[in-house]
């Protein structure tokens, strides 16, 4: 007010002139001052099963330090109580078991025989006993940094903080100004609600350290690994003490348990001359002398462990740079915590494997050394093959490569490649072969460079056999039957080697297979290896032996759908010998509804299949509810689709909570609606809001986050080993991708509004109209400028509608 008023006296020209000034002056300001770091929010996803964590973590760390909950994932945000901060966490996976070893928390209670802490009686050492209150209010989560208040303490409340680094961590805890001593419990006997700690050992070392070894049973009932850790304080303890299922025992400095027994050691520290105590960690999945060369490497400066701010702006500037490589402009407060957290929650996974040294510890159990490289660990690629590999194949081009040689690397140390590698194993975890569309995006996308033909050697061993009966991996253990008949047979008894096998899953298993093996002809045809090339193209089209064209949804009157074949090739049937495309018998986690757009790379194959592009058409319409999309575009996703995020049975919708049809939006494109797509993408958009539950289903270690991001930029790389990415709508004016040696993509959108529906009228890459639906990898590595323009009416009949504007399937049937 003041300052309109002081230019309106000096005449409107001048004054216009000076508003204008002023203003150009506010936004650069605003500009400047604004922060990646702190538009993140690491709460979002940490509710309804988002399994997304809080607390603190470098990109890709190897140690996060978090709260421990009631949640099996560890943390949830309206879990009751903090059990203590853990030191090792998977963000957004779905399996039990996961994380939170080495539970730590600060506390003012006496230790002693009848005190809180009762040395004659084991049980008030258990964290589901001591677990501390805490509050939200003043709790904050920014990228590199974590605080909450505890408030379960008799002498007043603890100040509890943390950050991190690559393989080190930091806590500070602020014990009450009336407190006269604060006590430090490390927990070696418990984690996560149901990550079984099966062994471990600690070890006083001096007068302000601990070491030791915890070995758990991990993720969906996983064998057993071993996490090394060192944890040193920045002052020493006035006394310490260990406990076991005996009890307490003051003064105690070595000890070690198993067969799940209570375990662990306390640490009191007079709190009279400082009420703050820092703790910096560090951990090794290779042994204990990992665990402290790590913490001296990355914890310490001059011998001297780092003080927790010094860590701090140390973590918060490594973020700033990863985040400040995608920038945003456009769009709300809230728009950008999304997006920003969005690329947060991408860029956690998967995690650093090698110690500081370059030492990890391989699939065959031994010590392995990465010379110049940096190994890493726990693949999700069920999930990441989908949309988060790709996006760090984009972004980060040297990870990218690091990731791949990685992945050979199990395969040479494990004798097969891996499907849900976690730690130093395959958990065999989910079905289908995700880690070919996983390999060949990333040769599609440069990371395999000077490594093709072993990849591909790699890639072929697996999809034309499976392992032999020691080798821990499944691999496509339905290969026998694919081979020779073409599908996966559905057999619930067939034996695994652990949770899943793909037979359990026959028509999800086949589409995938299909999926999988025509990427891999892109690349045979690449390679120079035609015959293979021409063998896996037929086998893409592999989806065609498990549709029944007589298999019909009774209620919406569509025939023709997968359907899940037994042994000898009889379609199955339900027991009153009936089938409905809404079982979700013979799919892994969803129905037929949902598994039959899993069929991208045939598209003129699928269409036909399904009556041909009007009916296509009307069958994706009733899938996503469009019509109630168009009527009520940001709250009718939360209506009509699969609302929970396990809710992936016996339904018809699209479901945005999982992996399977995240793809499916981009199928209207693909068939010439290009402005439909954009309607869906706008409600889905909408289910990624600035809350706790603001990720739609698990995040699957950064997989729903990466849609989003593709979602949100305008492009999507919806057809494996095609290294195509679909134009779309973008939600922001404009998107700059740092894509590594120095080229910067930049995507333009004028107008661009996320509250309403909008549709691309025309596009252009480097001044050049872009009448295609899609853009090469090829051409989008050396950076650009890719411009949309946009209106509130569709394009219908215009851009992206001709048949000359879409793709060509690589897999579809030769004219």
């Amino acid at each position: 007010m003041g300052t309109a008023r002081s230019l309106a006296r000096i005449g409107p020209l001048a004054a216009a002139l000076g508003l204008v000034l002023v203003c150009g002056s506010v936004a650069q300001a605003a500009q400047a001052a604004r922060d990646p770091v702190r538009e993140v929010n690491t709460f979002i996803g940490s509710k309804d099963d988002g399994n997304t964590f809080p607390g603190a973590s470098a990109p890709f760390g190897l140690i996060q330090v978090s709260p421990i909950g009631d949640h099996y994932s560890g943390w949830r945000y309206d879990d009751p109580k903090i059990r203590g901060f853990g030191h090792s966490f998977l963000s957004g996976a779905g399996c039990w078991e996961q994380g939170g070893v080495l539970s730590v928390l600060p506390t003012t209670g006496e230790i002693g025989p009848g005190k809180r802490f009762d040395t004659k009686e084991f049980k008030s050492f258990d964290q589901k006993t001591y677990a501390s209150s805490y509050s939200h209010d003043g709790e904050v989560g920014q990228a590199g940094y974590y605080k909450v208040r505890l408030t379960g303490e008799a002498a007043g409340d603890i100040d509890a903080e943390a950050t991190a680094l690559t393989r080190a961590a930091a806590e500070r805890y602020t014990f009450p100004a009336g407190a006269k001593q604060g006590t430090i419990l490390v927990n070696t006997g418990q984690a996560n609600e149901r990550h079984l700690v099966v062994g471990s050992t600690v070890q006083v070392v001096g007068d302000r350290a601990v070491e030791g070894r915890i070995t758990t049973k991990s993720f969906c009932g996983g064998q057993q690994y071993t996490t090394w850790f060192r944890m040193e304080f920045d002052r020493p303890f006035a006394s310490h003490g260990t406990w076991d299922e005996t009890g307490g025992h003051p003064g105690g400095s070595n000890s070690m348990q198993g067969d799940t027994r209570p375990h662990g050691a306390w640490f009191t520290f007079d709190t009279a001359g400082g009420r703050a105590v820092t703790a910096i960690s560090a951990i090794s999945h290779v042994d204990a002398e990992g665990a402290r060369r790590n913490l001296r490497d990355e914890g310490s400066k001059g011998g001297k462990p780092l003080s927790f701010d010094a860590m701090r702006k140390q973590a918060q500037d490594i973020w700033r740079k990863e985040l400040d490589s995608v920038r945003v402009s456009g769009g709300s407060g809230d728009d950008r915590t999304v997006f920003y957290t969005a690329l947060y929650h991408s860029l956690l996974q998967p995690l650093t494997g090698s110690d500081s040294d370059g030492r990890y510890r391989g699939y065959d159990t031994q010590i392995h050394k990465a010379e110049g490289w940096t190994y890493y660990e726990y693949f999700s690629l069920w999930d990441t093959y989908r949309s988060q590999n790709q996006l760090l194949a984009m972004l980060r081009p040297q990870r990218a490569r690091d990731i791949a040689n990685s992945v050979l690397n199990i395969h040479e140390q494990n004798g097969w490649l891996p499907r849900w590698g976690y730690a130093n194993y395959d958990s065999n975890v989910m079905t289908g072969d995700p880690v070919t569309p996983f390999m060949v995006d990333l040769w599609r996308f440069g990371a395999l460079e000077g490594r093709e033909q072993q990849a591909y050697a790699a890639l072929r061993e697996n999809a034309y056999g499976t392992p032999p009966a020691l080798v821990r991996s499944n691999g496509r253990a339905g290969n026998p039957s694919y081979l020779k008949d073409g599908f996966v047979q559905y057999d619930r008894a067939f034996p695994a080697k652990s949770m899943d096998v793909d037979p359990h899953h026959g028509g999800s298993s086949t589409l995938e297979y299909a999926l999988g093996d025509c990427s891999l002809s892109q690349m045979a045809q690449a390679l120079g290896k035609n015959d293979d090339a021409a063998t896996l193209r037929e086998r893409g089209r592999n989806w065609r032996k498990v549709w029944d064209n007589d298999a019909a949804d009774a209620e919406l009157g569509f025939k023709g759908f997968p359907r899940p074949r037994l042994d000898g090739g009889r379609f199955y049937s339900e027991t009153d010998g009936t089938y409905s495309p809404r079982s979700h018998h013979g799919f892994h986690e969803g129905t037929a509804w949902q598994y039959q757009w899993l069929t991208q790379q045939d598209v003129p194959g699928v269409v036909a299949a399904m009556g041909g592009a009007e009916q296509t058409g009307k069958r994706l319409d009733a899938f996503f509810a469009y019509d109630a999309l168009l009527a009520d575009p940001l709250n009718a996703a939360r209506k009509q689709w699969v609302v929970g995020p396990y809710s992936y049975y016996n339904q018809y919708r699209y479901n945005p909570n999982n992996e399977p049809d995240l793809h499916s939006p981009w199928m209207y494109t693909l068939i010439g609606q290009p402005w439909k797509t954009a309607t869906v993408l706008r409600s889905a958009q909408a289910l990624f809001t600035n809350a706790p539950n603001g990720v739609t289903g698990n995040d699957d270690l950064g997989t729903m986050s990466a849609w989003y991001l593709f979602s949100a930029i305008g492009l999507y790389p919806a057809v494996p080993g095609s290294g195509e990415l679909l134009l779309h709508t973008p939600r922001f004016e404009k998107v700059e991708l740092d894509l590594g040696q120095g080229k910067t993509l930049t995507i333009e959108a004028p107008g661009a509004d996320g509250r309403g529906l909008q549709y691309v009228q025309s596009a252009s890459f480097d001044g050049k109209p872009q009448d295609k639906v899609w853009l090469d990898w090829i051409a989008l590595r050396q950076g650009g400028t890719l411009r949309f323009a946009l209106d509130k009416t569709p394009a219908v009949g215009g851009w992206g509608t001709k048949a000359e504007a879409l793709p060509v399937s690589a897999c579809a049937s030769p004219k």
